[in-house]
């Protein structure tokens, strides 16, 4: 996606009402005031997203997301539109400000009945659901009536616009609890919540809108971000013009090491991202097999098998950064090789089968002294970190990610990448990052060969690890997602990306 004007800062669902009881405990801010505020902003984005709407179909809980939910129900009858309250927690059990707000719906005569395996099928083409089901506080899988509820409305052809936070949604992991709505749109408020940006919560949120409610920035910083959204634009706000005078040894040597027999394409991919973002040498250590191909596909890559002992150890001295990883395989082969390049006292990046190797040799991770630790980049998807971690499967990371990506960068130190929908960055000593940008295109072969390639060429062009790491992430990501633009998710390559990548870096033709 383009920038929006979404705050960078993340915080967790408990620093999120502790903001919120701060602005009304502390600081005078009625809290009736700013749930019609944000009523009215959520019924604002439902007439901007769906001019055309002729019926809302309310869905409340209890608690404040209901109140929200119960003050749109009212905003809508008074603007003309037609529009009913299923109620899924009897209305005089609310207490406080969304008592109040249940009484304002019913001021304006809107019809409220309880929800009962109702059917949200939709009666007109212009009919819109609002989720206010559950909000922020859900702590436990959805079940019962209110799990009826969000399936009835997710098999609804209807619209469905979420307050606050899609209903099953958890705010601080962004997994599913049992079951959850799949909003097309998201109306948020105060401060973004982690869990809408990663793992599943960019596929149920929709798309995103925030107000900050008026609430004053000294209130929010109040709190500390456990994260914050990577842009491109800043990022890229920060790499300069090459000087005139600069020459190939000025902008570095990538190595790529990998490529056992039968899996070239990784490593021929992830020296082509290198050479095309502007390592000004790019350099290749694989099986003797593949030499030829590579020569022929890039010329201007150097190329030697590991065959040729002499010229290896050549190569490693004199690399800026080496990648290993990409199509390596675990072979005694790809273990001699890891071995090897693990001790050196350089940049590295650490991808795919070279964690996967690591993943039973603590005693090499252990035999990285402190000072090199800041020098190593380590990049694993879900199963990948689920192996390094000791924890089975991929499921379990993604159900916290933020818990497992901390867990990896006390274990690793250096700089981790954990890749996924909402892929989170940590580096240590600095808050976590998120990007926000990238697609379901991504899923295919080669990504993080490309991404391997991207990142060992930033650091050979002199640019710190952390922040080699968080541009390659977003350049490779957003990349991904002008691609996808241009000729769809489906059928997009890894080497699709590369042109694109290149382009965005030299801040050429497309809208960050």
């Amino acid at each position: 996606m383009p920038e929006t004007k979404l705050p960078s800062e993340l915080f967790l669902s408990q620093q999120v009402r502790d903001i919120d009881s701060s602005a009304i405990n502390r600081h005078g801010i009625k809290g009736f005031s700013l749930m019609n505020k944000a009523a009215k902003f959520s019924f604002n984005i439902l007439l901007e997203r769906f001019p055309n709407c002729q019926k809302v179909t309310v869905l409340c809980g209890s608690g404040n997301n209901a109140g929200d939910g119960y003050i749109v129900a009212a905003l809508a009858k008074a603007y003309g539109i037609a529009c009913n309250v299923y109620f899924l927690s009897p209305p005089d059990k609310l207490v406080g400000d969304a008592q109040s707000a249940y009484q304002m719906c019913l001021a304006e005569n809107v019809s409220c009945d309880h929800y009962s395996d109702k059917s949200l099928a939709s009666e007109t083409d212009n009919h819109i659901i609002v989720d206010a089901l559950l909000g922020t506080g859900l702590n436990s899988p959805v079940r019962g009536l209110y799990a009826d509820a969000i399936e009835a409305a997710n098999k609804s052809t209807a619209p469905i616009l979420a307050i606050d936070i899609p209903s099953g949604l958890n705010a601080n992991t962004g997994s599913i609890m049992g079951t959850a709505i799949e909003a097309d749109c998201t109306a948020s408020f105060i401060a973004l919540k982690l869990g809408l940006f990663t793992a599943e919560g960019q596929h149920y949120t929709g798309e995103l809108y925030y107000d900050d409610l008026e609430v004053p920035a000294k209130i929010i910083n109040e709190q500390t971000p456990i994260a914050h959204c990577l842009s491109l634009q800043k990022l890229l706000d920060q790499v300069s013009v090459r000087p005139r005078h600069f020459h190939k040894g000025n902008c570095g040597h990538t190595l790529i090491v990998g490529g056992d027999r039968g899996y070239g394409g990784a490593v021929l991919m992830a020296a082509e991202a290198a050479l095309r973002c502007g390592s000004g040498l790019t350099s290749v250590i694989t099986h003797q097999d593949h030499c030829s191909a590579l020569l022929s596909r890039t010329p201007e890559v150097m190329v030697t098998s590991t065959e040729n002992t002499q010229q290896v150890e050549q190569l490693l001295d004199a690399a800026t950064v080496i990648v290993i990883g990409p199509g390596l395989g675990r072979s005694a082969w790809s273990e001699k090789l890891l071995q090897r390049v693990i001790k050196l006292d350089k940049p590295l990046v650490l991808d795919a089968d070279a964690l996967n190797i690591l993943t039973n040799k603590q005693n090499w991770i252990n035999s990285v002294d402190k000072e090199n630790q800041g020098k190593r980049i380590y990049t694993p998807h879900p199963g990948e970190a689920a192996r390094l971690l000791g924890h089975g499967s991929a499921g379990l990371i993604q159900q916290d990610r933020l818990h497992a990506i901390t867990e990896l960068s006390n274990k690793l130190g250096g700089h981790i990448l954990l890749k996924g929908s909402g892929s989170l960055l940590a580096s240590k000593g600095e808050t976590i990052s998120i990007c926000p940008y990238g697609n379901p295109g991504m899923a295919s072969g080669g990504m993080g060969d490309v991404l391997s390639g991207i990142i060992g060429s930033l650091v050979a062009q002199g640019f710190d690890e952390g922040f080699a790491l968080r541009l390659a992430t977003t350049l490779h990501a957003r990349a991904a997602d002008i691609a996808a633009k241009q000729s769809g998710e489906r059928g997009l390559s890894a080497c699709d990306l590369i042109p694109v990548v290149r382009s965005l870096l030299n801040k050429l033709n497309y809208e960050l």
